[in-house]
C-alpha cells in the first residue's frame, strides 16, 4: 500500500489543468481512526477495481499539522508499517481549485454530508459510504450506503471483500481491523457499539489473517494511545477530535475530551483557554464531550457547553436537555466557571454521532425563528409605512389646517433653471436710486394723510 501511497502524491505534483484530474476519497473533518482507515483503503480499493482516468486519491480531512494530535491514528500507522509522510492532507490539496477546473470526482466515507464551507463540492460526490445518520437526498447519479454499524471500516471491509478481495493483504486487513475493534470497543457488548456486521468482518479478517495481532492486545494498545492527552495544551485536546455545524450567526466546535470532566474542569485557566480557542477559530459556543471508561468496557459520558454568550450557552443546552431522539438524560453538575455549563450524561451509549442531528435540528430551527422574527419586522415595517401615508392624505375637514412639522412647499421660482443673480447684481445709477427713494417716500407720506 505504501507504494501506492507514494504514487499518489507524484499524481498530486503533476496535477496541472489538461490533467484528468482526480478521484478523491476523504472521511469526515474529526479525521479520526475510522475516517483515515476508511479513506486510505477504499481509494486503495478503488484503484485495484476501477478502470478510470482519474486516480482515486485517499486525502485526509484535516492540516497536517494536526495529525499528529491523532494519536490512535499515527500508532496504526506505524503499527501496519506506513510512514505519514506519503500520506496526503486537505491543505495540501486545492479540491475547489480541482473543482472549478471540472477536475474533481468525490468519494466522502465516514460522513454523508459536505460542510457548508464545502457545499460548492457537492456536485462532484460520485458515491458515500457512511454509518452516521442519513442526511444527504438520495441521487441515481450518487450511490449511497449508510448503515448503523459501529464503524464505517467495516463498510469498507464488506465492499472490498465482495468485490476485489485480492486487495486485501496483511497491511490493509490490519488497518481494518485495528479500525473495526477500536471503534467498537472491543467487540464488547455493554459499549452498546458493535453490530452484528461489524463481528461478522471481524472474525472473517481474523479468518483469512491469522497473523494478525490479538484482539484484546491490539484494542489496549490503541485505546490506550487514543486516551493519552498528556502534554497537550486545552486547544490540542479540543482540535484532536472535533467537528463543526454552523447556522446564521451561530458557529460551534463539538470536540471528543479523552478525561473525565472534572478532571478537565480543573485544567489551570481553562475558561481563559476556551474562550481564546473561540476566538483564534472564529467559533461562538464549544461543547465538550468527554469520555472515559469503566474497565475499559462501559463507557461514562459527561458534557460541558461553553460560550461568552449568555444567550447562546442557554439554548444550547436547554437544546440537549429537552432532546428526545434520542434523550441524554443529561443531569447538571457544578461547574467552576460561570461561562461554562456541566452536566452528567446518563445516556452513555449517545456518542457523538447520535448528539451531532440533536445540534444540527436545534441550528436549523433556530436559522428558522430568526428568519421568521425578520419577515415579522418586514410585515410591522410594512404596516407602518401605511400609516403613514394614511396619515398623509388628510381628511377635507383638515385641509385648512397647516402642519407645522412639514416641509413647506417648493417656491415656484426656485424652480425656475439658473437664479436671476448668477450674472451679478443689476446696474443702478446713483439718480436712478435717489429717485425710487424718493417715490417710496412720497407714497408713505399719502398713506399717512389717508388714515
Amino acid at each position: 500500500m505504501e507504494a501506492y501511497l507514494r504514487s499518489c502524491r507524484d499524481v498530486l505534483k503533476g496535477c496541472s489543468k489538461n490533467s484528468p484530474g482526480l478521484h478523491v476519497v476523504m472521511g469526515n473533518e474529526a479525521c479520526d481512526v475510522d475516517s483515515m482507515v476508511s479513506a486510505l483503503t477504499f481509494a486503495y480499493f478503488l484503484s485495484k477495481s476501477l478502470d478510470c482516468k482519474r486516480m482515486p486519491v485517499p486525502v485526509l480531512n484535516i492540516p497536517r499539522a494536526e495529525f499528529p494530535l491523532r494519536s490512535d491514528s499515527t500508532f496504526l500507522l506505524r503499527e501496519t508499517g506506513l510512514s505519514q509522510d506519503c500520506l496526503l492532507f486537505r491543505d495540501e490539496v486545492d479540491l475547489h481549485g480541482l473543482h472549478k477546473n471540472k477536475q474533481l470526482t468525490l468519494t466522502l466515507v465516514d460522513h454523508n454530508v459536505l460542510p457548508s464551507a464545502d457545499s460548492e463540492l457537492e456536485d462532484a460526490v460520485v458515491e458515500v459510504i457512511d454509518h452516521h445518520l442519513l442526511q444527504r437526498p438520495t441521487s441515481p447519479s450518487c450511490p449511497v450506503t449508510v448503515e448503523p454499524v459501529g464503524s464505517c471500516a467495516t463498510l469498507v471491509t464488506e465492499r472490498i471483500a465482495q468485490k476485489a478481495p485480492e486487495a486485501l493483504d496483511q497491511q490493509v486487513a490490519q488497518l481494518l481491523y485495528g479500525t473495526i475493534i477500536l471503534d467498537c470497543v472491543n467487540m464488547a457488548p455493554e459499549a452498546g457499539k458493535v453490530t452484528p456486521k461489524d463481528s461478522q468482518y471481524a472474525v472473517f479478517l481474523e479468518k483469512r489473517f491469522p497473523k494478525l495481532p490479538q484482539r484484546g492486545a491490539l484494542f489496549q494498545s490503541l485505546q490506550n494511545a487514543k486516551f493519552d492527552v498528556s502534554g497537550l495544551s486545552t486547544e490540542q485536546m479540543l482540535l484532536k477530535d472535533m467537528k463543526a455545524a454552523s447556522g446564521e450567526d451561530l458557529k460551534l466546535a463539538v470536540s471528543v475530551i479523552y478525561m473525565t470532566l472534572e478532571a478537565f474542569l480543573q485544567r489551570r485557566g481553562l475558561q481563559q483557554d476556551l474562550c481564546e480557542f473561540c476566538h483564534n477559530y472564529n467559533y461562538n459556543l464549544v461543547v465538550a464531550m468527554t469520555i472515559s471508561f469503566i474497565d475499559n468496557k462501559e463507557p461514562f459520558r459527561q458534557l460541558a457547553v461553553y460560550s461568552s454568550s449568555t444567550v447562546y450557552r442557554e439554548e444550547m443546552s436547554k437544546a440537549l436537555e429537552k432532546a428526545k431522539n434520542p434523550s441524554l438524560d443529561l443531569k447538571p453538575m457544578s461547574s467552576p466557571y460561570p461561562d461554562v455549563k456541566a452536566f452528567i450524561q446518563g445516556n452513555t451509549l449517545a456518542s457523538r454521532k447520535k448528539v451531532m442531528p440533536i445540534i444540527t435540528d436545534f441550528l436549523k430551527e433556530r436559522e428558522r425563528k430568526l428568519y421568521q422574527n425578520v419577515n415579522m419586522e418586514d410585515l410591522d415595517l410594512d404596516d407602518d409605512c401605511i400609516q403613514d401615508q394614511s396619515d398623509s392624505q388628510q381628511c377635507p375637514e383638515d385641509a385648512g389646517i397647516e402642519d407645522d412639522g412639514q416641509v413647506p412647499p417648493t417656491p415656484m421660482n426656485s424652480l425656475v433653471e439658473g437664479c436671476p443673480l448668477d450674472n451679478g447684481l443689476p446696474k443702478i445709477s446713483p439718480e436712478a436710486l435717489v429717485e425710487k427713494v424718493s417715490k417710496m417716500a412720497s407714497m408713505e407720506d399719502t398713506s399717512s394723510e389717508g388714515q
